[in-house]
């Protein structure tokens, strides 16, 4: 018996071991629902889970969930309800019937096998820049459509005007406008194209932030909840339209210049990003019971979606500029000074 209980306690070492060295990305990976925890996000943006998330369901009037193979359609409840909120002014506004949702966050939130570094903590959401169709996509529809870029290919950091719409500029704004959004992130060039158009209350251009990619998608932020003490909140937005040299930057050499490399330095294999690497909180929340899949939907009874899981690829390193992380080096991407 002294043997076997000795074995057992071997084992679990081992598993714990196991545990603590697989990168984080897998453990909140193969997470498909949440805990049964009240709504808590921990950590920032980048560098977090969440507890207690809920999921916008698959369809709503005005509204869709887009890729649902990707399982990342959770967020808290206060992202949540936001999007429900957004969607139906975003089709009041005639965009189509309604917003097609991207990614949220995970079950459980925290790293992500590819994709982003941020939406760790329930409180990011991207939404495409095309608009719900009057007929509802087929779940296969939702993984086959191809995304929309706003700009013109042909030339640099060109708004496509064949493409973008008053429409457009009105819904990008509408985001902006809601006290709880922190942040709206679009393409530098549909920044600047709402500087040069936009007649509205332009102290809410100042939410609107560039940064790379962001042309068939514009990504809302919201502020940390009241009372989550566990969640770090991001740097305030400088004051101002952001209309300003911030803004010019983009329009340089600079972020678009290739990293210099040290011949001399041998290349590091960056260590990923595991357990222990993110607030003492997450582990609890990756170890708490899971909620049942039919309360796991915001104000629905419809069961959680249990796709197979995407084929990993490469984080994208356009999510370091928003969250002034810096990432492993994957490509060609450059790795510019951020602005705010």
């Amino acid at each position: 018996m002294t043997r076997l209980l000795a074995a057992g306690a071997g084992l679990l070492l081992v598993a714990g071991q196991a545990v603590a060295e697989t990168p984080a990305k897998e453990l909140f990976g193969g997470a498909k629902l949440p805990s049964r925890t009240e709504p808590a996000p921990h950590g920032s943006y980048a560098k977090g889970c969440i507890a207690g998330a809920v999921a916008i369901p698959t369809d709503g009037p005005t509204w869709q969930a887009m890729r649902l193979s990707r399982n990342r359609r959770w967020g808290h409840p206060q992202m949540i309800t936001l999007l429900e909120r957004f969607s139906r002014d975003a089709a009041s506004l005639g965009w189509g019937t309604g917003i097609l949702v991207g990614d949220i966050s995970q079950p459980r939130g925290g790293p992500m096998l590819f994709g982003h570094a941020s939406h760790q903590i329930g409180l990011d959401a991207d939404i495409w820049f095309t608009p719900k169709p009057p007929q509802p996509l087929s779940p296969q529809q939702r993984e086959d459509l191809p995304f929309t870029s706003m700009l013109d290919k042909s030339k640099f950091l060109t708004v496509d005007s064949r493409r973008w719409t008053d429409t457009h500029a009105r819904v990008v704004m509408q985001a902006a406008s809601y006290p709880q959004v922190e942040r709206v992130f679009v393409n530098p060039a549909i920044k600047r194209k709402l500087c040069d158009t936009w007649r509205g209350d332009r102290s809410l251009l100042g939410k609107v932030r560039p940064v790379y990619g962001h042309d068939e998608h514009f990504h809302i932020r919201i502020h940390c909840p009241t009372g989550a003490a566990g969640c770090k909140p991001q740097a305030r937005v400088p004051s101002g339209d952001g209309c300003d040299k911030s803004l010019a930057w983009w329009f340089t050499d600079e972020p678009w210049a290739k990293p210099k490399k040290d011949p001399n330095k041998k290349p590091v294999k960056p260590r990923p990003v595991i357990l222990s690497d993110l607030p003492k909180a997450c582990a609890a929340v990756l170890a708490a019971p899971a909620r049942p899949a039919e309360e796991a939907v915001l104000g629905s009874g419809m069961a959680a979606y249990s796709a197979p899981m995407a084929v990993a690829a490469p984080v994208q390193d356009i999510e370091a500029i928003i969250n002034g992380t810096v990432l492993p080096d994957h490509g060609p991407m450059p790795q510019p000074r951020p602005f705010p």
